[in-house]
């Protein structure tokens, strides 16, 4: 059984090492939508896999540190391409819930990056 829950939040970033001229190379911000996806088995007492209240818990003082902040000035965030995020987000998140099977980490509603670990 997979089950997920999606995350919003607004953040502005650039990106660092690209080309001069290059348009993210400049500040600008983005309405993020982090996805994240759990895999197990169906608990038999409770019926789920795992508690939405402790996804939430987990993750949502992760989505604080990042809402409305400038992501470059975040450890591990200082080239904060969607891939860098998601494997960011992905070594938060695992070691606290280890049913973690995939994030999908988007940007705009048409780009964003999956990853599976």
């Amino acid at each position: 059984m997979v089950i997920y829950k999606q995350f919003t939040f607004d953040s502005a970033h650039f990106l660092p090492n690209v080309p001069a001229g290059h348009r993210c190379g400049s500040m600008h911000g983005h309405t993020y939508k982090l996805t994240v996806f759990f895999e197990g088995d169906l608990d038999p007492v409770q019926g789920w896999v795992i508690d939405f209240n402790d996804i939430k818990k987990i993750i949502s003082p992760l989505i604080d540190s990042v809402d409305h902040k400038l992501l470059n000035d975040i450890p591990g965030l200082e080239n904060p391409t969607s891939e860098v995020m998601a494997s960011w987000f992905w070594n938060k998140i695992k070691p606290e819930i280890p049913s973690l099977s995939r994030i999908e980490l988007s940007e705009t509603p048409s780009t964003g990056v999956i990853y599976e670990g």
